[in-house]
């Protein structure tokens, strides 16, 4: 608006993000329907401060949820604020779903190992990371970094061989099949050697946490073996939230919740549209000029990323979507 010669006041800017946040509405509950038609959603968190928010002080954190889920091919992305990281925004999000879940370590999700109805998948990514960290931390030439080293040997074979999978394009049932004939025997390998590694560690050592740690997740991080559709980390989370995270070191706060939430409505539509393969400005462009012009349902969801295909939409096939 500046090389227009148009001075607005950012209060004024702010406005019409949150109008316009808030007529997508329709957008973000079809998108919670595609999210939870399964078959797994990826869940993550991180931080976000909130400076005018009821009864708290405006230091106190708050949070910035993602759930990435939907047709593996047309994924949908949905970001939530909550005052709150209890598991109760997770809980609430996925009453009634059945399917794959898949999150790191974080003790408010430890109630979906309780659903039935839910298979909980764990982060192997996590999991590296903590013996990446003692191996920084140590000497090269300590026996601690040795029993890293093979720990990171394991991990980097199961990692392996899901790339030689991909290129091979199987299918879930015969990427299930090959888990099973190589992928099992590795980690059960794995396993034992972690068992007898916990007798010998000190278990607040940085290796000893990490020991500590693959073994209390282990059910959680041998479940993807099973789940054809689900890779060993929950990275598609972690890099669907991660625009947020480099945002967030610019802009630094929301003023109010209610900006927080059209934060969150604005990140949504722009990132499943990026997932999509979308360019985000002219599909912003081609939304805000059709949204006025939706009645039905079904308008609304011919709005959505995964339904757009056109040529004009599409990004250029050099620019990498995460």
């Amino acid at each position: 608006f500046a090389r227009l010669g148009v001075e607005l006041r950012r209060a004024t800017m702010s406005n019409w993000a949150m109008k316009a946040a808030d007529s997508c509405k329709p957008l973000l509950e079809l998108l919670n329907q595609e999210i939870r038609s399964g078959p797994l959603i990826n869940i993550d968190e991180t931080t976000v401060q909130v400076l005018r928010e009821p009864g708290r002080s405006p230091t106190t954190k708050s949070y910035m949820w993602i759930f990435r889920g939907g047709d593996p091919q047309k994924s949908s992305l949905i970001y939530r604020y909550a005052p709150t990281r209890s598991g109760s925004v997770a809980s609430l999000f996925v009453k009634g779903y059945e399917g794959a879940v898949q999150t790191d370590g974080y003790v408010g999700y430890d109630f979906l190992d309780a659903d039935e109805s839910i298979v909980h998948l764990g982060c192997w990514a996590h999991a590296r990371r903590m013996y990446m960290d003692a191996a920084k931390a140590g000497s090269a030439k300590s026996k601690k970094i040795g029993s890293v080293d093979v720990a990171l040997g394991y991990i980097r074979k199961l990692y392996g061989i899901e790339k030689r999978a991909k290129t091979q394009q199987l299918n879930a049932d015969q990427l299930v099949a090959l888990r099973h004939k190589e992928v099992k025997p590795l980690l059960d390998k794995f396993r034992k050697w972690l068992e007898k590694k916990s007798l010998q560690v000190v278990p607040k050592s940085l290796l000893g946490k990490a020991v500590s740690y693959t073994l209390d997740q282990w059910p959680r991080l041998v479940a993807y073996l099973d789940v054809g559709y689900a890779t060993p980390d929950n990275n598609l989370a972690e890099n669907a939230i991660r625009p947020f995270v480099v945002g967030r070191k610019n802009w630094l706060f929301a003023g109010t919740p209610e900006g927080a939430a059209a934060s969150a409505a604005i990140y949504s539509l722009i990132e499943t549209a990026k997932a999509n393969g979308l360019d985000t400005y002219k599909y912003l462009r081609y939304l805000f000029e059709n949204l006025p012009f939706a009645e039905s349902e079904e308008d609304y969801r011919k709005l959505l990323p995964q339904q757009l295909s056109t040529d004009k939409l599409v990004l250029p096939q050099s620019y990498s979507v995460v």
